[in-house]
């Protein structure tokens, strides 16, 4: 593998950080810690008085590559993954945390260094955290409604446009708050680390992303006509038109039961 190096930053924060020694600068930064895994760290910290993330990568080591390839995934190496991500999801009118910096150096595949850095994107709820109490305290009808729809649209956008997210669930999509006080509904899309892109999306990625939404959306309290609406929106087609789908749509139900079964030790109320 041929050696790594490269370096790129916003032009503010190029004239922020030391002329010499910027990438040992960056990947020695502290700051509010909001995950700390073998090998990756993400930090909040200010910059020239702005709130940025920094997400720092140590190198994954050979045990992690080889378990990856021998379950037939290729692994994330570097912070270039979430990169690429950023930029394509620009491309596809997909809002997310904007790029500020990327840098990668190295030799070794199991010791890559690099770095990510992106805007704090302020004040935002995860749909998560905004759909907790939803079966005591729903929602108006017409929030609900929009918001689905948006969503839908999303996934749509990222799938039909050669994207699979592998981590697709509600945590990592997010709703503007001072934009929804002005009337906007504005979403993004994080965690991007492992996203994939290919000209065309593989149908069994297209299906691991949409039961990873469907099992993370079972606790929302939604009905099975919201689950239609989603699925009439997502493929922008009348339902009657989407019979020849049904085995899909029965292997998404299947990989979201399974999830449950495994995170909450029991089966769904299964409703698609």
């Amino acid at each position: 593998m041929p050696c790594k190096s490269h370096l790129e930053l916003a032009d503010w924060l190029e004239q922020a950080l030391p002329d010499d020694g910027r990438f040992d600068h960056i990947m020695q930064l502290q700051g509010e810690v909001f995950r700390d895994v073998p090998g990756r760290k993400t930090l909040r910290v200010t910059l020239d008085g702005r709130s940025c993330f920094v997400k720092q990568h140590f190198g994954v080591g050979w045990t992690e590559i080889f378990k990856n390839l021998s379950s037939g995934k290729w692994p994330v190496l570097t912070a270039k993954t979430e990169w690429d991500a950023i930029r394509k999801l620009g491309e596809l009118g997909i809002a997310t945390t904007p790029a500020l910096g990327y840098g990668v150096r190295g030799c070794n595949p199991a010791a890559l260094q690099s770095f990510l850095i992106t805007q704090d994107l302020g004040d935002i709820v995860s749909l998560e955290t905004l759909t907790a109490d939803w079966k005591s305290n729903p929602p108006s009808a017409g929030f609900k409604r929009k918001l689905l729809i948006e969503v839908a649209l999303l996934a749509r956008k990222l799938h039909e446009g050669g994207m699979n997210h592998r981590d697709f669930y509600l945590c990592h999509i997010c709703l503007d708050k001072p934009a929804l006080l002005r009337g906007e509904m504005l979403l993004y899309l994080i965690d991007l680390h492992r996203v994939g892109i290919r000209p065309q999306i593989r149908p069994s990625d297209r299906m691991k992303d949409l039961a990873a939404l469907y099992f993370s959306a079972m606790e929302a309290g939604l009905s099975k006509r919201d689950y239609l609406r989603f699925l009439r929106h997502y493929r922008q087609r009348p339902l009657r038109r989407l019979a020849h789908e049904q085995d899909f749509w029965q292997r998404v139900s299947r990989r979201a039961g399974k999830l449950y079964l495994k995170f909450h030790g029991k089966m769904p109320a299964i409703t698609m």
